[in-house]
């Protein structure tokens, strides 16, 4: 009788898995590194890892929906003669006019407005569109300076400069030639069609001297009137944070590298950058440290889902979160019932991301006029309207169980972490003890 020994059961590689293997067959074919939109798609600490203490006997809560629970904020009132007053402290992102089409634009404005928030333009300019369905508009000011003008400026409610963003800091944006349409390449000076790439740093200002000069230009051109907001990529928190304050800034805008971008290098989206968690407590830390804290609001944005995700950033220490994917599947964006659509395009609802080559099923991220026709910029900014005012009330649920009579009273001591990682970047304790990682020497 012969043995044999027992076939081995194949196993595939952790390092090298199915996606990776394809990543590199892609670019040996090609010679072309991958671009994509979106944000990260590995698995980072989230505010999935924090959980609410709720009260019981040594806090007491409040009633459901009886007792009143405020959600309101005012952004920018350390300089501004005409801060910012919100009804939520929950923002719409900045993404462009040419990397989102003009009715997706216009039913972002109109969704903010009804819900009492505010929208923000991106890169390329202000579209009519958009500012006359937004009661509330932000003027992102960043390096490539495409469709900034001083009128825009001034009819702006805000200003935000944009030095990085969560996905991509220290990278310049990019459009490419398909999406550059007559409107697009006319309001940003550009030739139809050709690929157009952002500067990565303002032509201008080279550090936070230069800053404040650049910030004092833009409070005289606006007559000191509008908030001045810094937005920066989550790198190194506490000292752009700190900077940002020196440099004169109303608002610091930061964004974590769950923050998606119209188009970059997916290496970039993976692999630069911190997780929106680790960038909250540092920036706080340093507007605690120079006595600025709810003087200087802080925004933060990337990976902002849900209500919960909003209580547990304002509890960490923000003044508002800002949300940007979210907002487009409120819209539509990755609908399954464009799947056949998504199928064609090799992909499916839920993991499309090439939203730089124009051809957006949903009608969202595209200049395709056909394509376009499938957004209805009322019932779009209907639904963007509901998305925001569940969250709204998701968020206060949870504040209400805290013992919380406004959404920025939550504090630290009302959270704990599921993980070592979540906890040390959180600074609040693991479920179950009292140890916060890296405190009092351990």
């Amino acid at each position: 009788m012969t043995y044999r020994n027992p076939p081995t059961t194949p196993r595939k590689s952790a390092t090298f898995d199915d996606y990776t293997l394809s990543e590199i067959r892609r670019a040996a074919a090609t010679g072309i590194y991958d671009i994509r939109g979106a944000g990260a798609k590995r698995k980072l600490p989230h505010f999935d890892d924090l959980l609410f203490l709720g009260a019981s006997i040594s806090r007491y809560p409040l009633e459901g929906y009886r007792e009143r629970c405020d959600t309101s904020v005012v952004l920018g009132s350390r300089h501004a003669k005409k801060p910012i007053e919100l009804k939520i402290p929950i923002t719409i992102a900045g993404m462009s006019f040419g990397s989102l089409s003009g009715p997706a634009k216009e039913a972002l404005g109109r969704g903010a407005t009804l819900s009492g928030t505010s929208t923000t333009t991106g890169d390329g300019g202000m579209t009519e569109e958009e500012r006359g369905h937004s009661k509330t508009l932000v003027y992102q000011y960043l390096p490539s300076r495409y469709g900034m003008n001083p009128r825009d400026l001034r009819r702006a409610d805000a200003i935000e400069v944009v030095v990085g963003q969560g996905a991509k800091p220290g990278g310049g944006g990019m459009l490419l030639g398909q999406k550059i349409s007559d409107r697009v390449a006319e309001m940003r000076t550009l030739p139809k069609g050709i690929d157009q790439r952002s500067a990565s740093r303002h032509p201008d200002w080279t550090g936070p001297d230069d800053l404040e000069i650049k910030i004092l230009e833009l409070r005289e051109i606006t007559d000191w009137e509008k908030p001045i907001y810094v937005k920066v990529g989550g790198a190194r928190p506490y000292y752009d944070t700190a900077l940002a304050v020196k440099a004169g800034a109303d608002v610091v805008v930061v964004d974590g590298m769950q923050g998606g971008t119209a188009a970059t290098q997916e290496v970039f989206i993976e692999n630069v950058g911190q997780p929106t968690l680790a960038c909250i407590r540092p920036a706080v830390q340093a507007l605690q440290d120079l006595g600025m804290h709810r003087k200087v609001q802080l925004i933060v944005s990337g990976g902002i889902r849900n209500g919960a995700d909003v209580a547990k950033a304002l509890a960490l220490g923000v003044d508002a979160v800002s949300i940007g994917t979210a907002a487009l599947v409120a819209l539509g964006d990755n609908d399954p019932r464009w799947e056949t659509d998504y199928n064609a395009l090799g992909t499916t609802a839920g993991a499309y991301d090439d939203w730089h080559e124009g051809k957006d099923p949903a009608g969202i991220t595209t200049q395709d006029p056909e394509l376009m026709k499938r957004v209805d910029p009322i019932a779009a900014g209907r639904r963007l309207a509901n998305y925001l005012q569940v969250m709204t009330l998701e968020a206060q649920t949870i504040a209400r169980a805290c013992g919380k009579n406004s959404l920025h009273n939550l504090e630290p001591e009302d959270l704990v972490a599921l993980s070592i990682e979540a906890a040390a970047m959180a600074g609040v304790p693991l479920a179950g003890t009292n140890w916060i990682p890296g405190k009092n020497g351990f």
